[in-house]
């Protein structure tokens, strides 16, 4: 080499949606890249900000997001993507202008010549100022294969009468979209159904304008999917789709941002637990309850009997900022349950104490568990958490789904029904699958392991 020196470094940018369930699978990549050589340049908003001295490995650039403050207050997510959107397209210059200093080198002396900016799907402003800048787009996704394909089949869910939902049609099987039915297609409580057509259109459009899809699950779960959603995008010209994940098990596990500060005095108390004897309970960093409810899944712990680690996050209980646990409760689980405002999720549902998860079904909150072989008790609140679940109980069989109304006796009864008896069998079939899932990312024959390595050739060629 001319003067000794090493050839300088590509580098890869990455733009995370500012949300938890999105930051983390964008962070954990960032930190798999990085592992492979490449230096990393992370662009984030001000909307939920990242902390730069949490990663010194990577550089940081803020991008505006011109999310109006009442918009961010509520933190729906569906709005603030449609308002961030809006105001980059309106005012696109100071995003080109945070765009060109990221792909300058910025004082790294081994970091050459910026091959491509990872974006959320969501970010379709943000594509189309990269695309003036002549820089590739790759699509992160970070949901499930199964997700997407959902999402790219809106129209015709639209033309064949499935949606918009309608009561009497809930149950309806979707033929086209198998396990699925109705109730379990993408949705959201809080925001109309145009609003979510908009949001799904825009993603579609990113999706086909992109240089390539990176999806964060893996051959081992999702080989089906991907081979319909490969039809499906046959006719797209996509140079890249691939199953490269999941990311927290290709990455350090800090590599994720956390936007709550954890609290690690559970990881004691869990050591001071049987294996398999504790049922972990969080419902994710957006979902939200009823205070009836709460006081439902309160008491229904509470007389379950079993060992309980329950994550009452802020807001969690609409209408309160700080929820209140009921009279009694404490004294009621003393020794067994430990309640903590946010968990460090991937280290808990690891350790061998855990031997079930009540969750939401977040995608992320999926994959940790299959990936730790924990089976799972499922309530899904909105979004794709529908269709995770529908997988979760009918396809992989690793758990089931507490469908109607919160009551504390379907509760107890549902925590038992997961943690004795038949919970044994879904056990079982949760270790088979998570080191199914855990040798494609670990062990050197991995689909997800090789299809990585692929990403990064493709990235040096760019």
């Amino acid at each position: 080499m001319a003067g000794g020196r090493e050839p300088r470094r590509r580098r890869a940018l990455v733009l995370p949606l500012p949300f938890q369930g999105h930051i983390d699978p964008m962070m954990h990549l960032a930190g798999a890249l990085h592992a492979r050589g490449l230096a990393v340049t992370v662009l984030h908003t001000r909307f939920n900000a990242l902390h730069p001295a949490r990663h010194p490995e990577f550089r940081f650039v803020e991008v505006p997001d011109g999310v109006p403050a009442d918009v961010a207050a509520a933190g729906r997510i569906i709005d603030v993507i449609l308002a961030m959107n809006a105001a980059m397209e309106a005012s696109p210059a100071p995003v080109r202008a945070a765009l060109a200093s990221a792909m300058l080198a910025g004082g790294d002396e081994e970091a050459g010549a910026a091959a491509c900016l990872f974006i959320d799907g969501n970010l379709l402003a943000v594509q189309r100022v990269a695309a003036g800048l002549g820089l590739p787009t790759l699509v992160l996704r970070t949901g499930s294969a199964a997700c997407l394909r959902c999402f790219l089949a809106y129209p015709m869910l639209h033309d064949k009468g499935y949606l918009p939902p309608q009561e009497s049609n809930l149950d309806t099987p979707v033929p086209e979209l198998p396990p699925l039915r109705v109730r379990d297609l993408f949705l959201s409580p809080v925001s109309s159904h145009d609003k979510v057509r908009e949001v799904l259109a825009r993603i579609t459009e990113t999706v086909r304008n992109s240089s390539g899809v990176v999806i964060n699950t893996s051959e081992a779960l999702e080989a089906a999917e991907m081979e319909r959603l490969r039809g499906d995008l046959a006719g797209a010209g996509l140079p890249l789709l691939l199953a490269a994940g999941p990311f927290h098990k290709l990455s350090s596990r800090s590599a994720g941002s956390s936007l709550l500060d954890q609290d690690r005095s559970c990881m004691a108390w869990l050591d001071a637990r049987a294996p398999g004897s504790v049922l972990y309970v969080s419902f994710g960093s957006l979902a939200a309850m009823d205070p009836g409810e709460f006081l439902e899944v309160a008491w229904g712990l509470a007389t379950s009997g079993h060992p309980f680690l329950w994550v009452v996050r802020p807001k969690l209980v609409r209408g309160c900022d700080g929820a209140q646990l009921p009279d009694g409760f404490e004294d009621a689980v003393a020794g067994r349950g430990m309640v903590i405002r946010w968990a460090p999720q991937q280290e808990v549902l690891a350790h061998p104490a855990v031997g079930g998860f009540w969750t939401h079904c977040g995608w992320n909150s999926t994959l940790e568990s299959v990936g730790e072989g924990v089976p799972m008790l499922c309530r899904p609140d909105a979004v794709d958490q529908m269709m995770n679940a529908r997988y979760v109980q009918e396809v992989w069989g690793v758990g089931f789904e507490l469908e109607g109304e919160l009551e504390r006796g379907r509760v107890r009864d549902a925590v038992r029904r997961l943690m004795e008896g038949e919970g044994a069998e879904m056990r079982e079939r949760a270790k088979v699958l998570g080191r199914r899932v855990a040798d494609s990312c670990l062990e050197s024959s991995g689909s997800s392991r090789i299809t990585m390595d692929k990403l990064v050739s493709y990235i040096l060629s760019l």
